[in-house]
């Protein structure tokens, strides 16, 4: 609806300051504390927004700063979009503070953490509803926006509000890419140690989240004058999903250095360098609508004579978590290692036949004049474990916000553009 359109452009600069605010608190997962289960600091960014939309005259309600939501109208909710305020941790290479929203007019650029992983999609969603509600469209259903602060760290956040709220029977988040992702293959994170010793090798400081193909991995090495001497193995970010993006600094480390350390022999041969499929560790599986598996060893550390380490998988539909733990776990104990722990969740799929998808796409399609469609990932969205949710935005085809990387960005044409989608959504799903 051009009406639509004009108020968001109307109200464009609003847009951006809320981001801005948003991107003002490093909302990384902290200790807890009383009131704030994951840290100050996710707590502020909620409290932030759910003021911002009692503020804006919606019926607000804070779940223990675990996850808020926000009612646009007094219907029962019907549909719900879902989006979360934490963000992952900083990592190095930034060209600009991440904390502080900087605008880059020649390429209208939004950059900061969490302008694409979702602060940026919360705001569109946030302003998605106060279109919807001011402008007067009639609704026959409800709408409620929920925000969360905790879905890099495990979505905790999101079990604990639907352990003491109802979510709606239609749920979908901008935690991914357009045009729909119905499909995402499961995931397995695992954590290893075992003791550490080596006449060369002082220390190894690798990796800053598990979903990270990490960027950096320093070592500390005995040099021949019997002094230490650091080394820094230099790769590219990516997320853990789309590993063949990045350069794993771990595996290029493990990949040249030669010596008689049985353990990390183990860990260079089941993790070659390059190799993103886990074909090494006795999976490489795929199918047909997910595609190839990955397989990422994005965590090393020494400390106190241990050495812990981590790693990212995500393995195809037709595949469950069991059969990939058991083959990968043998693995790691066959090099040495003994396993801390192994969690995961099953792969997630929604039929697109329905009328929920369907509605979805003919919003794309109305929006963007682009065809619509389904997709799989491998990247686990917000949704991941809501029967029947999809993810729809925030990302357009094509386009890299360099989520989970350095210089996150979202540009401005693509923050109106999601909340003119996501505001056409609530008209075709709940009118």
């Amino acid at each position: 609806m051009t009406e639509i359109r004009e108020y968001l452009e109307a109200h464009k600069q609003e847009m951006i300051d809320l981001l801005g605010e948003l991107v003002a608190i490093p909302s990384v997962q902290g200790k807890a504390e009383k009131d704030a289960p994951f840290g100050i600091e996710p707590a502020r960014a909620l409290g932030l927004m759910l003021e911002k939309c009692r503020e804006y005259g919606f019926s607000v309600d804070n779940v223990d700063n675990y996850a808020g939501s926000a009612d646009i109208n007094e219907l029962p909710a019907q549909l719900a979009v879902l989006t979360h305020l934490d963000v992952v941790p900083v990592g190095c290479g930034w060209t600009t503070d991440p904390f502080m929203l900087r605008y880059e007019p020649e390429t209208d650029k939004l950059i900061g953490r969490g302008a694409i992983d979702d602060k940026g999609p919360a705001v569109a969603a946030l302003f998605a509803a106060r279109a919807v509600r001011e402008l007067g469209i009639s609704l026959k259903k409800g709408i409620r926006l929920i925000f969360g602060t905790n879905e890099e760290n495990g979505s905790e956040d999101l079990a604990y509000y639907r352990k003491n709220r109802e979510l709606p029977p239609m749920v979908f988040t901008p935690d991914g890419e357009y045009p729909v992702i119905n499909a995402e293959k499961g995931m397995l994170r695992v954590y290893f140690a075992a003791d550490f010793e080596d006449d060369e090798i002082l220390d190894i400081q690798a990796g800053t989240v598990i979903n990270a193909v990490p960027q950096f991995c320093t070592v500390t090495f005995l040099n021949d004058d019997e002094e230490s001497e650091e080394a820094v193995f230099e790769g590219v970010s990516a997320h853990a999903s789309t590993p063949e993006k990045g350069d794993n600094a771990i595996t290029q480390f493990l990949g040249s250095y030669c010596d008689e350390n049985l353990l990390l022999q183990g860990l260079s041969d089941l993790f070659p360098h390059g190799e993103t499929d886990g074909s090494s560790c006795g999976l490489g599986f795929s199918d047909e609508l997910s595609g190839s598996m990955t397989c990422v060893l994005s965590l090393l550390s020494t400390e106190n004579g241990r050495i812990n380490g981590g790693i990212d998988i995500r393995f195809p539909l037709d595949r469950r978590k069991a059969e990939i733990s058991e083959i990968v776990c043998g693995k790691l104990r066959e090099a040495g290692f003994e396993i801390v722990s192994c969690d995961g969740v099953e792969p997630h799929c929604t039929d697109e036949s329905s009328s929920f998808v369907q509605g979805l796409i003919r919003v794309y399609e109305r929006v963007t004049g682009e065809k619509g469609r389904c997709i799989a990932i491998g990247g686990g969205t917000y949704v991941h474990e809501i029967e029947g949710g999809v993810a729809f935005g925030a990302e357009f085809p094509n386009e890299d916000g360099h989520m989970h990387s350095p210089d996150e960005f979202i540009t401005v044409g693509n923050l109106l553009k999601n909340a003119e989608i996501m505001a056409e959504a609530m008209a075709e799903l709940c009118s």
